[in-house]
């Protein structure tokens, strides 16, 4: 069964507004170095940590950074106070927005938040307004392969704990609960499974098909100002994009 890919839906427009590898690796430490300090500095006990690292390694953050990432969260020194704020609203033509933020200051981040919501025909929401329309789950792709056998490795998926799996037009796409994500990654990796990257997201139960460009062009504005944004993380939305957009 063919489908349209969730990590690609989710994930290219970050990749594109992230061009720049700097930015992004320095918001990836950050989210390092704050799972090693709430849950200490081995991601076999310390799931936070298991999962930043992955998703550095999806964004081929270079291992030496990563152990620096991890060497600043155990350091005693820094006095920084961060906190993970989601912050929900909509955007232009009723889409649905959720922004992952890690900040020491909540105050400005929300500010900034609301500001660029204001500024791209959107507007800020409550807490609840749209987290109804998205689901919290582990996202694993593996790149399509002669050499896979799709049965098995959908059985070894299954079996691992995952929820779901698709074959899309050049990947496998494995979903789990938030908890299993881990546990079902390290075992297709144990399991020899190679071209493997993963992450935990919001998935949109339904997506929303824009045609006013006026719009689209706000839409594109919004996603680029957040994601430029140094405490947004991540930023999920229910935006059915166009493919020629995708490719681009």
């Amino acid at each position: 069964m063919s489908g349209h890919s969730k990590w690609k839906t989710i994930k290219n427009k970050k990749g594109k507004a992230d061009a720049q590898r700097g930015k992004i690796f320095t918001k990836l430490a950050r989210y390092i170095t704050v799972a090693v300090r709430e849950g200490g500095p081995d991601p076999n006990y310390n799931s936070s940590l298991a999962t930043a690292i992955e998703k550095a390694k999806s964004q081929n953050m270079p291992n030496d950074n990563i152990d620096r990432a991890i060497k600043t969260g155990m350091a005693a020194a820094s006095g920084e106070n961060f906190e993970t704020i989601t912050y929900e609203g909509y955007g232009p033509s009723g889409t649905a927005f959720m922004v992952q933020c890690l900040t020491d200051n909540k105050n400005r981040t929300a500010a900034d938040v609301r500001h660029y919501f204001s500024k791209n025909n959107g507007n800020l929401g409550t807490t609840g307004c749209v987290g109804y329309l998205f689901s919290r789950k582990g996202i694993i792709e593996i790149e399509l392969s002669d050499s896979i056998d799709e049965e098995t490795l959908m059985m070894q998926a299954l079996e691992a704990g995952a929820e779901d799996f698709e074959t899309q037009d050049d990947s496998y796409e494995i979903t789990t609960a938030p908890e299993d994500f881990i546990k079902v990654l390290h075992a297709l990796k144990e399991a020899g499974y190679t071209n493997i990257k993963g992450d935990i997201m919001y998935i949109p139960a339904t997506t929303v098909k824009v045609e006013d460009e006026e719009n689209v062009k706000y839409l594109e504005r919004l996603i680029e100002a957040l994601d430029d944004c140094d405490d947004v993380q991540e930023v999920y939305h229910n935006w059915d994009e166009p493919e020629e957009e995708e490719e681009e």
